[in-house]
This record gives structure tokens, sequence and C-alpha cells, in this order.
């Protein structure tokens, strides 16, 4: 299940901003490259399933509505590649949705998502065997 889309991207960005970043075949740019679009979202998600895959069973359904901010920004980020400076809002963004991200994996945000998170080892304690003991302070007595 995708976390975002074409649409999702458009209704937070706009129009312009996509076709700039991604029309890569017309002079002046005039249309949206949905396939680059879709490229990108999908690195995006697989970035971010990699961190929720720690403690969620994947994919995510119902998609929390922040996840799709979250991928929509990340993606949104590579569009531009290396073109952004590091004060820039949209480096800023991604910034903040990858801290968002590892904060998911570390357990201090929680998501309303269906499924429980995934089996954690357990706290029990540690067994270990092995053959009696041949120096002891016995056995090693008067030497």
């Amino acid at each position: 299940m995708a976390y975002a889309s074409l649409q999702d991207m458009i209704d937070r960005f706009g129009d312009d901003e996509l076709v700039q970043l991604t029309d890569r075949s017309n002079r002046p740019a005039s249309t949206i490259d949905a396939g680059v679009v879709a490229a990108h979202l999908s690195d995006a998600e697989n970035l971010a399933d990699s961190y929720l895959a720690k403690r969620y069973r994947l994919p995510l359904d119902p998609v929390p509505e922040i996840l799709t901010r979250i991928v929509c920004d990340i993606a949104r980020a590579t569009l531009y590649g290396r073109t952004l400076e590091n004060d820039d809002p949209v480096t800023k963004a991604k910034a903040e949705a990858m801290a968002w991200l590892k904060d998911v994996a570390k357990g201090l945000v929680q998501l309303e998502a269906e499924g429980l998170a995934p089996d954690q080892p357990g706290s029990g304690s540690v067994q270990v065997s092995g053959p009696d003991r041949v120096f002891s302070k016995d056995s090693l007595a008067g030497l």
C-alpha cells in the first residue's frame, strides 16, 4: 500500500513546483512527469519502511496522515537533489521527517495503525550449561 500519491504531492507543493522538478523533456517545462514523481515517492516509502519495520508490521494499514506528509517531504527533497542549501525550508522539512522516523524506530513516537508491533525479544534470564568445574577452592587447597 502506498503511503503517498502524486495527488498528495500536488496538494502539498502545487503543480508549478512539480512541473519544474520533473519535466525533463519539454522546454520550457510544461507537464508533471508522473513516473519521476512515482520513483521518488517509492524511494521515500522504502526509506520510511526501513525505520517503521523495527516497530510495526508492514505495510501500515490504514496509513497515518502524518506518514503521508513525511514521505512527501522526503520525496520532494530528493526531487530537488543537490541544488538545495542547508538552510532551505525543503532541506529542513526533510531533516525533520528523518528525525521523526528515527523517533518512531526508537519507540519515542507511536503510530495509530492497525496491528501490533512485531514481537520484541524476550527479557528473560540467560541460562548457561556446561561441565562441572575442574578447579575449585577445595581442589586447589594446599597448593
